[in-house]
């Protein structure tokens, strides 16, 4: 157990034993306020009284003292007296139950997807799951949440289902809170609309318990994060990291728990404020299926009466949420950070690439083969570019080694009349590089694309079952720290042949003898990768593996019939034979080491005054 888990459970401990504390007195304010409000309520109606009066007339010196609360409990409106039933509701895509009390889902079943053992996905259930909110009247002492709600399920025209739960609160005061679930969607409508009472804003509490449905619950809980959309249009999240408190300032548009390939997330056209968010993926030790606890709070305009929200219940699958036009579709991570710009290599080329592939094929090993291949295509140009400028450089490495010769311990010289060699053979410097760097926004999109895609997830290739997860053909006793308790057969080929593709490199491309670390940099590199990929997506690392072998593939076919180094050799004594015309950065290179050369030469005689 290492120190970031005894921290996590001595917190989780303090956390319990806080909640069974406060848990216990708010349940004795609770039943404390539910006898006032009981006796207020009786206070306010005397025929209700009298007849509390008259049961308790007729009750011996043997009835139990509760037996009278009970009473007076039944002479009130029905919303505050009544029996918790659960009513079932469902369409296409989700079958969701909702309690009578509280009027409120409880369990939500996303019906086109199982859980990684195959069982029905219920996203949550039960306890930890409520929408509730505090009604203007009784000083706002009343929840929606506990009030007693009388159903009324009917078929909505488009040919889903509207269920309309009232409670009686007695004079003329009533709530509704109607749920609309159309025929074929993951978005429902939720209104709660008020008669009787006045106010400008309901505040409300939302609370989820998630549940486990992936393979390593230890990824779930790492990919739990909240996104939310300002009503500026302006996105952000966290991820949940043990108990996490935020509060956001600004009016808030949506605001979603998202777990790695499911989300619940509460839509408001008119906006959050006040929005409080309390998470954590900490759950008690015995609970091994919950993944995270949110519990969000804040306010809610009320436009004539009603607040009207929308909810959304299902995958994180990236053409669903972005049809709803609201930005839902940012909680698909396509790359953010320091590499949010590969987001839009993922938009608008990988994922157009993807949905054409799978439109019709079905297996989705195959598909990640073709995609390989043609995006290795469209960088074949500037793979070209760098094997051209890697072949340029191998011609003048016996010309850089006389310079390194006629310059061992003066570096600066060495490298003006290094440009000048580069610029009378017409070599840019900088060409192999640069294609090199064009291509890393296409590794980075993949990164973040493969470990991201719902389409994915229980798909199997070859060994392995789950394309979405790591593939693992042995599974170890103990676990190895930055390793894991697995064997990735995928991660063990993308190493050797990274290893391969170093070597292979290596041996065409010249070193620099001033600079040894970074002979050994590239078979360093795929060990210290290793642990880090033994973890993710198998399409991924398969993806890297097959990437390798193409580039191999690519440089031989490319060494061997495109590029001819006598031929390079010759255009280059071509090229010094013609009037040599620096480009403004080389000039202003020169320029630059002129200058430091210069201070090099001067420093010395500083030094003697």
């Amino acid at each position: 157990m290492d120190r970031n888990t005894i921290i996590g459970f001595s917190l989780l401990a303090v956390l319990l034993i806080g909640y069974v504390i406060y848990n216990q007195k708010s349940q004795d304010a609770y039943y404390e306020q539910k006898k006032a409000d009981s006796i207020a309520y009786a206070k306010a109606h005397p025929k209700a009284l009298d007849t509390a009066r008259q049961v308790a007339a007729t009750t011996t010196a043997s009835t139990p003292a509760d037996s009278l609360n009970d009473s007076l409990r039944k002479a009130m409106p029905p919303a505050f007296n009544g029996t918790a039933q659960t009513v079932k509701v469902e369409n296409k895509k989700l079958a969701l139950e909702f309690s009578s009390k509280g009027a409120y889902p409880v369990s939500a079943d996303i019906k086109d997807y199982k859980t990684y053992t195959k069982q029905p996905l219920i996203l949550f259930d039960g306890q930890g799951n409520r929408l509730s909110a505090i009604l203007p009247i009784n000083n706002g002492a009343v929840a929606t949440s506990d009030l007693y709600y009388t159903p009324t399920v009917t078929n909505a025209p488009d040919g889903g289902k509207t269920i309309d739960f009232m409670a009686d609160l007695g004079e003329g005061k009533k709530v509704d809170i109607i749920y609309n679930l159309p025929a074929d969607d993951y978005m429902m409508t939720c209104n709660i609309r008020l008669t009787g009472m006045m106010a400008n804003s309901l505040p409300m509490s939302w609370e989820t318990s998630t549940l486990h449905t992936e393979k390593d619950i230890t990824s779930e809980r790492t990919s739990s994060q909240i996104y939310y959309r300002f009503s500026n249009k302006d996105h952000d999240y966290f991820t949940i990291r043990g108990d996490k408190k935020e509060s956001l300032e600004d009016r808030t548009h949506w605001l979603g728990v998202r777990m790695h390939f499911f989300n619940s997330t509460l839509i408001a056209d008119d906006g959050f404020s006040k929005v409080n968010i309390n998470a954590t993926v900490t759950p008690p030790p015995s609970d091994t299926n919950i993944v995270a606890r949110v519990n969000n709070t804040f306010d809610v305009p009320l436009n004539n009466g009603t607040v009207a929200l929308k909810w959304y219940i299902g995958p994180n699958h990236y053409k669903t949420l972005h049809s709803y036009k609201i930005g839902l579709e940012e909680m698909v991570p396509l790359g953010y950070g320091v590499m949010a710009f590969v987001k839009y290599v993922n938009k608008w080329l990988i994922i157009p690439i993807f949905n054409v592939l799978s439109s019709f094929i079905g297996n989705y090993g195959i598909i990640i083969i073709l995609m390989t291949i043609i995006i290795r295509l469209l960088l074949s140009f500037f793979t070209y570019k760098s094997y051209l400028s890697a072949a340029k450089m191998r011609v003048l490495k016996p010309e850089l080694d006389e310079l390194r010769k006629q310059f061992p311990d003066d570096q600066q010289k060495f490298g003006m009349e290094q440009m000048k060699l580069y610029r009378s053979a017409g070599v840019n410097p900088l060409g192999g590089c640069l294609p090199t760097v064009l291509q890393m926004p296409f590794l980075f999109a993949m990164y973040y694309f493969f470990p991201s895609s719902i389409e994915l997830r229980q798909k199997s290739f070859l060994w392995a079952q789950d394309l979405s997860t790591y593939d693992s053909i042995a599974h170890l006793p103990f676990k190895i720290p930055g390793y894991g308790d697995h064997i990735s057969l995928f991660t063990l080929l993308m190493t050797a042949s990274s290893l391969f593709l170093a070597l292979y490199n290596r041996n065409m491309t010249t070193q620099d003898p001033n600079n040894p670390v970074m002979k050994y940099m590239p078979f360093v590199f795929p060990f210290i990768l290793l642990g880090v990929f033994n973890q993710m997506a198998a399409a991924l690392t398969f993806y890297y593996f097959f990437s390798n072998m193409i580039s191999i593939t690519q440089q031989f076919v490319i060494q061997k019939y495109f590029i001819n180094e006598k031929a390079i050799h010759a255009k280059m004594q071509e090229n010094r034979n013609k009037p040599a015309t620096p480009s403004k950065w080389q000039q202003r290179l020169e320029e630059i080491q002129r200058t430091q050369q210069e201070k090099a030469k001067q420093q010395p005689r500083i030094n003697k005054k």
